[in-house]
């Protein structure tokens, strides 16, 4: 290394290119004590290795980031829901794309009870989210499933919770797809009156004479406790899928 008149530095050619080869290693997202490491070993075998490490790394941060820009992108979905939907107990027969969803089963009927178990089932599917190593980001617009024919017979009987979850996931025990269709759907802004509301929607059905043809599904559209911070705020949208044909 020489200095010119003007003080500047100068490097060799050998230094330059030295130099360039850190810059780009630190471009691939390197940090400079794992580039020592590898121009301290002089080999290619050795530099190889780290960039197929590099690209495990950086496939992973990109599959958490997109999980991260699914949760975001649901979120803002369900503000907006929440700001269009209808007023609360105004029934509708709209179109719903298909999801996927996480569910669990419970021992107990939370319908039996008051909004206290209801926070401890809610607390069992986050334990078994944690358990299984699913991402807490999905811990968000939860919903309960109502089996068809205990819908049709008035018995509010449930042991399942689910979680929405990305498509991209596979299906198996845990994990199902729910088709599209149109749904017949209410909308409830309190917590405790869903099985007033549930009840209605099942008179909606039967003064239309439309054919329910699944079952029926309490979904958490937001919950944000900005309103209250002594309970959950939620916004439901309770539905059923028909069948017209």
């Amino acid at each position: 290394m020489r200095k010119g008149y003007s003080n500047y530095r100068y490097y060799s050619i050998h230094q330059t290119a030295r130099l360039d080869m850190i810059v780009y290693m630190k471009e691939l997202g390197m940090s400079l004590s794992e580039i020592r490491q590898i121009l301290e070993q002089g080999d290619i075998q050795a530099i190889e290795s780290a960039l197929i490490s590099k690209k495990r790394q950086v496939k992973d941060q990109i599959a958490k980031l997109e999980m991260r820009l699914n949760a975001i992108t649901r979120t803002i979905e369900s503000v907006e829901r929440f700001r269009k939907a209808p007023d609360c107990g105004m029934t509708t027969v709209e179109y719903i794309p298909h999801r996927k969803i996480f569910a669990i089963h419970t021992d107990i009927n939370f319908y039996d009870y008051d909004s206290s178990v209801y926070e401890l089932i809610l607390s069992q599917l986050k334990e078994t989210i944690i358990k299984q190593d699913l991402p807490q980001i999905y811990y968000c617009n939860v919903g309960t499933i109502l089996p068809m024919k205990d819908f049709l017979e008035k018995r509010l009987v449930s042991n399942e919770i689910f979680v929405f979850v990305d498509d991209e996931f596979p299906e198996n025990e845990s994990v199902r797809r729910i088709d599209s269709g149109m749904y017949a759907c209410i909308y409830v802004d309190n917590f405790d009156d869903e099985p007033e509301y549930a009840g209605r929607l099942l008179e909606y059905c039967k003064a239309h004479s439309y054919t329910i043809c699944g079952d029926y599904i309490c979904e958490v559209l937001t919950e944000f406790n900005v309103f209250d911070d002594t309970k959950r705020s939620m916004f439901l949208r309770l539905q059923v899928p028909l069948k017209f044909r």
